[in-house]
């Protein structure tokens, strides 16, 4: 007896094994779909479409716009010499930080070598090796500082150049933002140009320590050669102190009027 709802074939006849299977609706279909990844036909395909559009949007900019390339490279050259002017700066400041902390330290030493021996003959000698070491330390502070003084200067004028730039090629800017002639524009970005500012540089400071330095060195040995005599060693002292420190800063202005005469680019006048 056959099982309700079960279909029997006819007398003598019997269902083929692999029968095929029943007609699947559209939303069977969609389930049983392989997931290839590819859409089905007559979809398309709107991440590429998207991509494209893209493109060829950023192609027609381009096309419509060639200086763009140019002023991406202009400002990220101004950003970088700006930053560059940042790291010259931080230099002479820990140049100087090193050079003060030297000269603290050695004249504490100093005081307490004068208490210990009483100004005795041991104070002398290690005056006079301490001073002329403090001496010659403030020299190349001095020369490292006024380098990246230099450096400073070239990368401001590198801006105020790339400013002109900006103000030839989009004048529509310049209500916004500080334009003067080209020869004013390092003294608007504080560059030294008036013949107080050296010594209000880093390496100007440094200049006048180590000047009183080494004017501290001769007084000391006049002491020594003239039996304690007060007014040698303030004679002396001065003679050494005053010359050096008008040298450093001279100095210090004649390689400033170099740098500001010299061309930035070869055969420019």
């Amino acid at each position: 007896m056959a099982h309700a709802g079960r279909r029997v074939p006819p007398d003598g006849l019997t269902w083929p094994e692999n029968r095929p299977a029943a007609i699947a609706s559209p939303e069977e279909e969609t389930r049983q779909q392989p997931r290839s990844g590819l859409a089905p036909a007559g979809v398309a395909v709107t991440s590429e479409e998207g991509v494209a559009a893209t493109e060829s949007d950023a192609r027609s900019t381009d096309e419509d716009d060639p200086r763009s390339a140019a002023v991406t490279f202009v400002t990220t050259e101004h950003f970088v010499l700006q930053g560059a002017r940042g790291a010259t700066i931080a230099e002479s400041t820990g140049r100087a930080n090193m050079f003060l902390a030297s000269v603290s330290g050695g004249l504490v030493a100093l005081g307490l070598v004068a208490t210990a021996s009483s100004l005795g003959a041991a104070f002398y000698g290690f005056g006079l090796v301490l001073l002329p070491t403090l001496t010659f330390v403030g020299f190349i502070t001095f020369e490292r500082a006024l380098q990246s003084s230099i450096e400073d200067t070239e990368h401001a004028r590198r801006i105020a150049l790339l400013r002109g730039y900006y103000f030839e090629h989009a004048p529509e800017i310049t209500p916004y933002l500080l334009s003067v002639a080209p020869a004013e524009r390092l003294l608007m970005q504080r560059v030294p140009g008036d013949r107080w500012q050296g010594y209000r540089t880093v390496a100007g400071m440094v200049a006048v320590i180590t000047a009183v330095l080494a004017g501290s060195t001769a007084a000391l040995a006049a002491i020594l050669i003239f039996d304690h005599s007060l007014a040698a060693a303030v004679i002396s002292g001065a003679l050494v102190a005053v010359p050096t420190m008008l040298a450093m800063i001279r100095y210090q202005d004649s390689v400033w009027e170099r740098t500001a005469a010299a061309p930035l680019r070869p055969g420019e006048d």
